[in-house]
């Protein structure tokens, strides 16, 4: 449970910020094709305003390159003395997003706190302030790292109840990855390749194998820097791939448009539900898929991206499954089947008392 020990408080004006570092314990081991990890870390923010307080998270996975204590440092920046209400959001986040570049996923965390916020006051979930039907978020997917053949035989087993799996690849495991999980079921994939294949051939090649084991779609088959290389892989493949380390922001969209089929998107790496919504609505005018992934987080930012999955075309929000020490009740999964709470905000109810 986080500790009011850790806790910073800075009153600005009407509104008081409180934040403090918490680590995620991974329920298994999560290995990618660059990195693996049994930890990520956090940052839990609240941002109060006239007695109601809406809640925030930083997530920092390794490629981002942020840390607690790059976004501790950025959240001490923060001066909201010069906003009289919380409804002011267009010039808050504004004024959050050019206080320095980069540091995403901590000003994610504040845009998510005052979603929260905003979404309290009204007395509604944001999914129907912004008029979006629950009932069209398509299923999530459950992600399996890469392991041995005996650990993902486990994993595929205790996600029984899911429609779809997103399964990790680019290292030399992964016809064995994907054939071991035949072996036990013939549900959907994804693939997520991280950028771990570097020769367009061979990862064509490897686009039609994938496509004979019904998988749907694949992500950051390549490096995000071999832009030519993606675009002739997009043309040819029989499966539709999906920008992730290629697409952070709204202004990468259109640069991509011929060189994706589509892209992934990720609360922390575009600054939150905010900008999140306009990129999801930029892909759409230019008939692009949308995937609504996440990182490994509580339910709090979990369910902060669910407010905006009825716009999209696939949905990854398996992020809280994968840690043992959830600190927020928030979006369920039942049945493979994302259930949004009928809460104001983002829904989410914490499992921690502040005293």
């Amino acid at each position: 449970m986080p500790t009011q020990e850790d806790q910073i408080t800075t009153k600005m004006g009407k509104f008081t910020l409180r934040f403090r570092p918490y680590t995620l314990e991974m329920k298994h081991v999560f290995t990618v094709a660059s990195f693996s990890r049994s930890t990520t870390p956090v940052v839990l923010t609240e941002l109060e305003y006239d007695g109601v307080v809406g809640y925030g998270e930083a997530s920092m996975p390794p490629y981002l390159g942020e840390s607690q204590e790059s976004v501790t440092h950025f959240l001490n920046k923060i001066d909201l003395s010069g906003f009289n209400s919380p409804f002011d959001t267009e010039e808050i986040l504004h004024y959050i997003d050019n206080i320095q570049e980069q540091n995403t996923a901590a000003k994610a965390c504040i845009d998510i706190a005052l979603h929260d916020l905003l979404g309290k006051l009204m007395g509604q979930p944001f999914y129907k302030i912004w008029g979006l039907n629950p009932n069209l978020i398509p299923p999530t997917s459950f992600t399996i790292g890469i392991d041995t053949e005996e650990t993902i035989r486990k994993k595929v087993a205790e996600a029984d109840q899911f429609k779809i799996l997103k399964v990790k690849l680019g290292l030399d495991t992964d016809k064995m990855i994907i054939n071991t999980i035949r072996s036990i079921t013939d549900v959907p994939l994804c693939a997520d390749v991280n950028q771990g294949w570097k020769n367009k051939e061979q990862a064509l090649e490897m686009t039609h194998w994938l496509a004979e084991q019904n998988v749907v779609f694949l992500e950051q088959p390549m490096p995000k820097d071999q832009i030519d290389d993606m675009a002739w892989l997009t043309e040819r493949s029989p499966i539709p791939t999906i920008a992730d380390e290629g697409c952070q922001r709204h202004s990468d969209i259109i640069c991509l448009k011929d060189v994706y089929t589509g892209i992934n998107i990720k609360l922390m790496k575009c600054t939150g539900m905010r900008e999140a919504k306009k990129m999801a609505e930029l892909a759409r005018a230019l008939d692009m898929k949308v995937m609504l992934g996440c990182m490994t987080e509580t339910s709090c930012a979990i369910s902060a991206a669910a407010q905006l999955a009825p716009l999209v075309d696939w949905a990854d929000l398996d992020g809280a499954l994968l840690i043992s020490n959830d600190v927020f009740d928030g979006m369920k999964v039942l049945d493979g089947e994302c259930q949004l709470p009928d809460r104001a905000g983002i829904g989410i109810h914490p499992l921690f008392t502040n005293t």
